[in-house]
C-alpha cells in the first residue's frame, strides 16, 4: 500500500502531496494542511455559533463547477487505488473471496471479478513514482 503523501492528493482541495508537505489521511481519502486549517477553522466556528456555512458550490459559477470535476474524478480514482490495495491486504491474509464480498455487500463472484485481476498480479508501479 502506497502511503507516501507526495503520491497521493489532497481530497478536499486537489493539492498534489509533496516530499515532506502537510498531509494527513487513511481509507484513501487525503488532506493537506492548507485544508486541514481551513476546514478545523469552519468546524471551530460552528461549534462557537451553531450556524453552518452554505456549501462552496452554491456560489461558484458554472466554470468553476466543472473545474472540480477533473479534481473529484483523481479523488476517486485514489479512493480506488486505496480499494484494491486494501483487497490486496485482505487476500494476502487468507481470508476468501466470499467474506471480501461480504464487507462489500456484495457477492463473492462479483467480488472476484472486480478485484481478481487486480490484486492476484504483482502492484505496478506508476511512472515517476520509483
Amino acid at each position: 500500500m502506497d502511503a507516501l503523501t507526495s503520491h497521493q492528493s489532497c481530497s478536499f482541495c486537489g493539492e498534489p502531496g509533496r516530499d515532506g508537505g502537510e498531509m494527513a489521511g487513511g481509507l484513501g481519502a487525503f488532506i493537506c494542511g492548507s485544508c486541514l486549517d481551513h476546514y478545523a477553522g469552519m468546524i471551530a466556528e460552528f461549534r462557537r455559533t451553531g450556524r453552518e456555512e452554505p456549501p462552496a458550490w452554491q456560489d461558484m459559477s458554472d466554470a468553476d463547477l466543472l473545474a472540480k470535476l477533473p479534481l473529484i474524478a483523481q479523488t476517486g480514482a485514489q479512493v480506488d487505488r486505496f480499494l484494491v490495495d486494501w483487497v490486496r491486504v485482505v487476500r494476502s491474509r487468507g481470508l476468501s473471496w466470499a467474506q471480501v464480498g461480504g464487507a462489500l455487500g456484495i457477492t463473492r463472484q462479483a467480488a472476484w471479478e472486480r478485484f481478481a485481476r487486480l490484486v492476484e498480479a504483482p502492484p505496478t508501479v506508476e511512472a515517476g513514482s520509483a
